[in-house]
């Protein structure tokens, strides 16, 4: 059983700025408590093809996740693919940014999440326990992209 779940949140910051912020990739820590530790390659600006590779902690247990950009279209648009082996893992993701008003940006954030082997019956509870988050998580991107 494959499943969606997505957010999404009004930013008051110029979409320039809120697709520079997530493109980064390594800024992840600073809205999603889960990721320990993260790194891109290669270094320099983000485009198609690149990998993060990072460190998350879900339900008590470190795995090791990777994610290639498969679409990078300025100031929109990235989205992304992992291809770490998981027993859950988002097989598609991405960012959708829309400028909404001189310095505003309404983002959509959506992940599809797949399960594999044992993660076939593991899946529904991640995707119901990402449901739940989604309003929050919206809301911890916004905060920390007007942070910065």
């Amino acid at each position: 059983m494959a499943g969606q779940f997505e957010a999404t949140a009004e930013i008051n910051r110029p979409v320039e700025e809120v697709f520079a912020f997530l493109a980064e990739g390594t800024n992840d820590p600073e809205f999603s408590p889960r990721v320990l530790r993260i790194t891109k390659s290669p270094e320099g600006p983000t485009a198609v093809g690149t990998v993060f590779t990072s460190t998350v902690k879900d339900a008590g247990m470190k795995t090791g996740r990777q994610f290639r950009i498969t679409e990078f279209e300025a100031p929109h648009r990235i989205r992304w693919a992992e291809t770490s082996k998981n027993i859950v893992t988002a097989d598609e993701g991405g960012y959708d940014l829309e400028a909404t008003g001189p310095g505003t940006t309404r983002l959509r954030i959506f992940n599809v999440l797949e399960g594999h082997g044992i993660g076939k019956l593991l899946v529904g509870f991640a995707l119901s326990a990402a449901r739940k988050d989604a309003t929050a998580f919206g809301q911890r991107i916004k905060a920390a992209v007007e942070a910065s």
